[in-house]
Order: structure tokens, then sequence, then C-alpha cells
């Protein structure tokens, strides 16, 4: 994730020389997305296995499993807070490393209580290596790159959702729990030797904004910004929206009607791989339509996928689990992207730690509203309702802005 030149291309070998400089870039960058947060999709996969395992209830597992969230959200606000003493290359290395020790662990959990507590674990971890990325790119990237390089990002992300419940399921099916997160460590670990050839060496950032010499004031002035206050609560109701539906849409699958086995609930996750080809267009959608556009469409298409994943017929159930998929990952990288562009106008870059903390909050969200709905028809409207529900935030601000 070296910085390159954004100057344009004055011929067609420094043209395709530039091309080919952006596609490494966007690879190692979606290849580090990946390797941090495949954690956090990959347990989903598993969670009747889980369940079994542990003799609990969905509720209970899916509560457990997702307690990561919780880390995550304590993490990007501490890391937001001393993000300007951080050195970028050195917190995503040591906490990638770090994500390995829990990630093991969890294979001798004895009970759920001590396999929450290594899943908040890991999110501390997850969450610093993925602020300080984000962060990282903020501040590397021309404005121009900036939408590139985000949704290359949520691009990891979306290939972490699809690899590793596929790998995860295949893994725990033929050689059982234990082993299935052996193998996760080791990803982890990889992750941090992929930093440590690939990302620059930098100093801390010292900001020269007025008004940041205190880090609470410069929270305070993020969210006295109308735009990045609307994008954090959007990055809340995707993130509520996405988990709170793939959480728990694994008990529906395995259940009647449907009645799918451990392996087959892993090739169902193919239905995250048209948003792995979907995603990477979403810088250049925000550039030819403006983000508002983007972000409504976006929405728009999740929306559609939700009325069928209440539907009796296979087809249909993975025909709505697609459109949720491109459309909330595309609404992820749009706006992400935004906080970023908006972060770089103002000076406030520390902006960028605090979407992941404000989305990690709205992961955690659907645990009650699930644990109190009927089934899954009650766990799709609540997320129904957080899609609904971010769209007017969004048109408050980006009717004015691209």
């Amino acid at each position: 994730m070296s910085e390159i030149s954004h100057a344009v291309p004055s011929s067609k070998p420094e043209a395709r020389a530039y091309s080919g400089g952006a596609l490494f870039r966007s690879v190692v960058i979606a290849l580090t997305a990946f390797l941090t947060l495949v954690d956090l999709f990959a347990t989903q996969a598993i969670l009747p296995m889980l369940a079994a395992h542990y003799g609990v209830t969905p509720g209970q597992m899916g509560l457990a499993s997702n307690a990561s969230t919780f880390g995550m959200l304590v993490s990007g606000l501490a890391v937001g807070y001393f993000s300007s003493s951080i050195d970028r290359r050195r917190g995503i290395l040591i906490s990638l490393v770090l994500l390995s020790i829990p990630t093991t662990l969890l294979a001798y959990a004895p009970n759920l209580t001590v396999f929450a507590f290594l899943r908040v674990m890991q999110g501390l971890c997850m969450a610093s290596a993925f602020t300080l990325t984000l962060a990282y790119l903020g501040e590397h990237y021309s404005a121009q790159d900036s939408a590139s390089a985000f949704a290359a990002y949520i691009t990891g992300n979306v290939a972490s959702n699809l690899i590793g419940r596929l790998v995860s399921a295949g893994v725990a099916d033929h050689f059982g729990l234990a082993a299935n997160f052996y193998f996760f460590a080791v990803l982890n670990l990889l992750g941090a030797l992929l930093v440590y050839f690939t990302v620059e060496k930098t100093p801390p950032m010292r900001s020269t904004a007025p008004g940041m010499g205190s880090h609470f004031s410069a929270w305070i002035m993020h969210l006295k910004n109308p735009p990045l206050r609307a994008s954090f609560a959007i990055g809340f109701c995707i993130l509520f929206a996405f988990i709170g539906t793939f959480t728990y849409v694994n008990f529906v699958l395995v259940q009647p009607p449907f009645s799918v086995d451990a392996m087959t609930l892993g090739i169902i996750y193919f239905v995250f791989l048209p948003s792995i080809a979907t995603t990477p267009l979403a810088g250049r959608a925000v550039e030819r339509f403006g983000t508002r556009a983007t972000f409504w469409g976006s929405l728009a298409v999740a929306a559609l996928g939700l009325p069928l994943m209440l539907s009796s017929s296979l087809a249909a159930f993975l025909t709505g689990m697609v459109l949720l998929g491109v459309g909330t990952f595309f609404a992820q990288a749009t706006a992400t992207g935004f906080v970023g562009r908006a972060a770089s106008r103002t000076g406030a870059r520390r902006a960028v730690s605090i979407l992941p903390s404000i989305s990690s909050a709205g992961s955690w969200a659907p645990r009650s509203s699930a644990s109190s709905s009927t089934g899954s028809a009650g766990r799709l409207a609540s997320s129904a309702s957080a899609c609904r529900c971010s769209l007017p935030r969004f048109s408050r601000f980006s009717s004015r802005r691209r």
C-alpha cells in the first residue's frame, strides 16, 4: 500500500504502469482487509455446530459469537483517541499478531462465557487493525484515489464474508471445530506478514488543524459536522441490517423447509461472490453519479432482497441474500469513502476511526432486537427497519454533496 504518484499519465506506457500499480495496490489493500476481518464472519458459518457443541439456543450462540463487535466498539474509540501518536504500520502489525492468540484459544474454550470473552478479545484486535488501516488509507491517498482505495478495502471485507464462511464450514465439517480456529490463527499471522512487507513505515500524524489539540474536542467537532454525523448513523444502520440478517440466517437454512447440511451451508455463501465483483465499482459510481444517488441505489437493491428472504423457496431466499449482500456492501463502501473524503476536507482524519466504532455498535444492536423477535420473519423485519431508517439520514446531507 505504498504511496504512489497521482499525476495524470502523459503517455500510454505510463498509463499502463499507473494502471498496473493501482491494480496491485487495490489487491494488497483488499487482501489486508480479508486477513484482518476474516475471523469476524467465519464463525457465523458454524454457529449451528457451535450451538450444538455448547448446548445453547441460537440466540445465546449468536450473542456470544458477535460479542466480538463489542470489542470492536471499544477498540475503535480507544484507537481513535490515541491515533495521533500511533505508528500506523506498527499498530496494524501488532494487532494482527495479537489477534492470533484469542483465535487459537477459542479451540480450548470450555464454555460459552469463555468463548464470548475470547470473541471480545478478537474484536479488540480486529478493530485496531481495521481502524488504523482506514486511517492509513485516508492519510496516504488523494481525494481522487481514496474512493477506490476504500472500495478495495470493503471488497476485501466482502471476500472475508464469502471465503471465510466457506472455508470455516469446510474445515469444521471435515476436521472439527478446534482445527477451524487453528487455521484462522495462521491466517492472522499471514496478515501480519503481508503488512510487514507492504505497508510503509510512517511517523505518527501531527495534526495542525484548528481545534485539534484535544482528542475529545476533535470528536465533538466531528459529531457537530452534519455530513459526518449522518454518515456515522448510516454505518450503524448498514451493519445493523447486515449482521442482524446474516447471523441468524444460518439457523433458518438448517431447519425445515431448507434443512441444508454444514458443508452446503458453506457453499451457499457463494451468494457473496457477486458482491466481490460489484463493490470495487463503488468509487467509480460515486464519481459518475454522486454519493447520494449511489447510496440510494445500493440501499434500494438491499431492500429488495429482504422480502425474498421470507420465502419458503430456496431459490428466492438465495436471490434475496445476493441482493442484500450487493446492496449493503456497496452502501458501506460509499459511506466509508465519503467519510474519508469529508475528513480530508476538514482536516478531521480521526473521523475515519469513529465510523468503525459506531458501525460496530450497529452490529451489536441486532442481538437485543433479534432475541425479542419471533422467528426469522421478526429478525428480517428488524433489519429492514434499519435499511429504511438510513435513507432519510443520508438524503439530509448528501443532496448538497457529491
